[in-house]
């Protein structure tokens, strides 16, 4: 019984911790978040002309380095 106590007085812990940095990160006086280094918004995926296909594992097993990063760029908008 007292390592279940112990477990979720470490669970509380770690929670509460969570949520403190969580609003540390989303305080907009933040100075990471100021600079730019740090933002909570993600880039959306943006589909193109031309070429749609989403590759399957199959295919990216069989890419380089290269060409995964360049497809996950292209996924990303940039």
């Amino acid at each position: 019984m007292t390592e279940d106590n112990e477990m979720i007085d470490l669970l509380k812990e770690l929670v509460s911790r969570l949520k403190q940095l969580e609003s540390t990160v989303y305080d907009s006086s933040n100075i990471l978040k100021a600079s730019g280094i740090v933002t909570i918004d993600s880039p959306r995926p943006v589909q193109t002309e031309g070429n749609n296909t989403v590759p399957d594992a199959d295919m990216i097993s069989k890419m380089s380095w290269d060409d995964i990063n360049s497809l996950v760029s292209n996924l990303g908008g940039n």
